[in-house]
């Protein structure tokens, strides 16, 4: 048996992005029954809501959608998971920066875009907190989640 891929979703706070990558590549894996191959989690590169679970309209888009995000509480992201994660993928170029901030650098290349997934090099998921369009960060993170799984989820 292969080791599972690790990914870690990362952004500001880690109560509307990264929890919304999380579960919602969670459940796409559930559904391909593909859960030995992946382990999945989420973490935030600021201190700003560490232990708040995901914001409620983010559960409430997830909800909408068959997916429960119960027990989740933020956390930071620490320079260890740059070593127990095969991919840190981040949601915008200042989560990048932070992150980088976080691990003292990037040598072996694991932190990416989401959507460089989707097809979309470069671009950013906008982040709902300050946009109020969970409908548009939905689209954006189920269409990079789709991506990952494109290129990971095969045998």
């Amino acid at each position: 048996m292969m080791n599972p891929v690790r990914i870690l979703f990362v952004c500001h706070g880690n109560i509307c992005r990264s929890p919304m990558a999380e579960f919602v590549m969670k459940d796409l894996i559930r559904r391909r029954h593909l859960e030995n191959r992946f382990e999945i989690a989420s973490a935030a590169t600021s201190r700003e809501e560490l232990g708040n679970p995901v914001y409620p309209p983010a559960r409430k888009k997830l909800a909408e959608n068959g997916i429960v995000c119960a027990g989740h509480q933020a956390r930071q992201m620490t320079r260890a998971d740059y070593e127990d994660y095969d991919l840190i993928v981040c949601m915008d170029q200042r989560n990048i920066r932070n992150a980088l901030r976080i691990t003292d650098g990037d040598p072996e290349h694991k932190i990416v875009l989401l959507l460089d997934y989707a097809g979309r090099p470069g671009e950013e998921v906008a982040d709902p907190w300050y946009t109020g369009d969970f409908d548009v960060t939905w689209d954006d993170v189920v269409s990079g989640c789709e991506g990952l799984l494109r290129q990971f989820g095969r045998d």
